[in-house]
């Protein structure tokens, strides 16, 4: 059965590179959202295996939507995505519990790694 996949990211463009790869790759993508409250909401309403989530949003960002997330279920595993240069965000949300990063632009071999890599296959 193929892992269930909710892809975050405020950019139309964005999300539709990472569904392309997790497609290919046998995920399935069951929901996407463009901010961290459609995150939260459709987390909690798709109980997805996987979230990737962007860091930078509008309305609220990736890692408030992290903290959301993980206080309703602390085994959520999460993937944030992020630009060049955001490090010390990065930092902030591995620390507040999301399990790897992956860089944009997506490299189809890395993001592929970190997911298999967060849902131990």
């Amino acid at each position: 059965m193929a892992h269930k996949v909710l892809v975050v990211d405020d950019a139309a463009f964005m999300r539709m590179m990472i569904k392309d790869i997790l497609e290919k790759n046998d995920f399935e993508v069951v929901g996407e959202a463009q901010d961290g409250n459609q995150a939260v909401e459709k987390y909690k309403e798709l109980e997805p295996d996987l979230v990737t989530l962007d860091i930078t949003m509008p309305e609220k960002d990736g890692i408030t939507a992290l903290k959301e997330i993980k206080e309703s279920n602390p085994d959520a595993k999460i993937i944030m995505c992020s630009a060049m240069g955001q490090q010390a965000m990065v930092i902030d949300a591995i620390q507040a519990g999301a399990k790897d990063f992956i860089v944009k632009p997506f490299q189809s071999d890395r993001v592929i790694e970190a997911i298999n890599k967060t849902l131990d296959i």
